[in-house]
């Protein structure tokens, strides 16, 4: 079912429809095996990937005789699981999953990752990514007599590895990979066995790493770091690896697209700067982006600061371009979770104001560059800026290290809806005086891809519109353009 290149499709010729959309989502995806007390290096694996998702936890455990627990919830990993859950989680092998869904709702049955009874063994699996003909696939099986527990379209795979009519494990996941389109970094574990796949293009980063004599895949470096494991390397694209015991065996690739192509925002902003994705260090791009964006919209100013966290390095980039000193003009709070009190109506700035607070001898009379890693709805920009104001600053000059985000995502980033993205509404002349600065300057396309062009070539689509991966379900009707489908 892969489609040839020639039916890629580009956002300003797609018909849509307004159809309800299957929820889209952020993942963060981690499996272990052939190491004691898995489900605790799991636990240790997600509460590293947090990033990659807040809405709901999860982890599957395999013992010595192949039966699988699991145990999953609503809630942050360190909300999810107790001591005794990891106890109880008994096994050399896990599955794990962090997820964050954009539509649909905090529903309990959709938190991964999915475990059923399988005909092999115990099948457990965690998707990072969104199918983009994930309800084509459902529909036919539906037709067909599949019954679904879940409104994500990572279900869709379990039910296409259990009709496969091929004999093995290997095949039938093989089978079920070859009708899937759009973006998939898997793991799978059947009894012991973990496999881990990526989609052909690579969209969602997925790295293989070694403690002792065991292997682990997840999502991103950070993740072996906190379990003290070695990274080993990249889960190329379109390859499907089986780890079991201490052995890891290359299985059959899918067939090639015409090009990879690894979702730059991932770089701008979804990954941890600590980690390194597809070869590159999150941190050092950024700074690049930073540097790159000095060059193109310098600012006179007195200090340079971030919007904390994912802005940092960016920001400090921008700094050591211009020459303007970097300052800690902002802080975050970290500790901000779900609060009993109700802002009142005219309390616009109650989120922004529960997060960010200026540091007032930082700001006061002064000049100020403000960097951002980009610009979604803009909301929250206002509002910083308006505390900006109240703490003194003399003027703002507003910088973003990426260009306007004007499409949504169909392959794993939370995104709005077109007519909600301001970069896709507005000039950047009408943003600047939306949100109330001097001035505003967004990254080039061309500056951002030409500072990690050593690490690409990267999908833009998010910026503009060109969608490297059919978009099936939008082409035939069965999804928006403007609101994505998604697992």
């Amino acid at each position: 079912m892969h489609r040839p290149d020639t039916e890629r499709p580009n956002a300003r010729n797609i018909l849509t429809s307004t159809l309800d959309p299957l929820p889209r989502e952020e993942c963060g995806v981690f499996a272990v095996t052939g190491i004691p007390n898995a489900a605790e290096l799991a636990f240790l694996g997600l509460y590293s990937l947090q990033h990659r998702g807040q809405e709901s936890a999860g982890i599957c455990a395999v013992n010595g005789e192949g039966v699988a627990r699991v145990r999953k919830g609503i809630g942050l990993v360190a909300d999810v699981f107790t001591a005794e859950d990891l106890n109880e989680l008994e096994g050399t092998t896990a599955v794990g999953h962090v997820r964050y869904s954009t539509t649909g709702g905090s529903r309990p049955q959709n938190a991964q990752p999915i475990v059923v009874r399988y005909a092999q063994g115990d099948l457990a699996i965690s998707h990072n990514g969104n199918l983009t003909n994930a309800q084509e696939l459902r529909n036919r099986l539906v037709e067909e007599g599949a019954l679904f527990q879940t409104t994500s379209d990572s279900e869709v795979i379990v039910h296409l590895i259990a009709r496969s009519r091929h004999d093995t494990v290997e095949a039938q996941i093989d089978d079920a990979l070859t009708h899937l389109e759009g973006a998939f970094s898997l793991a799978i574990s059947v009894g012991e066995t973990v496999y881990a796949a990526v989609d052909s293009r690579g969209f969602r980063p997925l790295v293989l790493g070694r403690r002792g004599s065991g292997y682990v895949v997840t999502s991103e470096t950070c993740a072996l770091d906190i379990i003290d494991a070695e990274y080993v390397r990249d889960v190329e694209p379109g390859e499907v690896l089986k780890l079991e015991g201490s052995e890891v065996t290359k299985l059959r690739s899918l067939p090639p697209a015409p090009q990879p192509a690894p979702c730059v925002f991932e770089l701008v902003y979804f990954a941890r700067p600590d980690s390194r994705i597809w070869g590159a260090s999150v941190d050092r791009s950024r700074r690049a982006f930073g540097r790159q964006l000095a060059r193109e919209h310098p600012a006179e100013a007195d200090c340079v600061f971030a919007v904390p966290d994912s802005a940092n390095s960016a920001a400090l980039g921008y700094a050591e371009e211009s020459g303007i000193p970097y300052e800690l003009g902002l802080l975050r709070n970290h500790y901000v979770g779900r609060t009993f009190i109700q802002p009142s109506q005219a309390d616009r700035d109650f989120g922004a104001r529960m997060k960010y607070n200026p540091v007032r001898e930082v700001v006061e009379g002064r000049r100020v560059v403000v960097v951002d890693d980009s610009l979604v709805r803009g909301t929250t920009s206002t509002s910083l800026v308006k505390f900006l104001r109240q703490a003194g600053a003399r003027e703002v000059h507003f910088r973003i290290a990426s260009p306007p985000v004007r499409f949504p995502c169909f392959y794993g980033i939370d995104m709005p809806s077109r007519e909600e993205l301001v970069g896709s509404s507005h000039s950047v002349e009408e943003i600047a005086e939306l949100i109330g600065v001097e001035t505003m300057g967004y990254l080039s396309l061309e500056g951002m891809l030409e500072s990690v062009k050593d690490f690409g070539p990267f999908c833009d689509a998010c910026f503009s519109g060109n969608y490297t991966a059919p978009l099936v379900d939008v082409q035939r009707g069965l999804a928006s353009l403007e609101n994505p489908p998604g697992c």
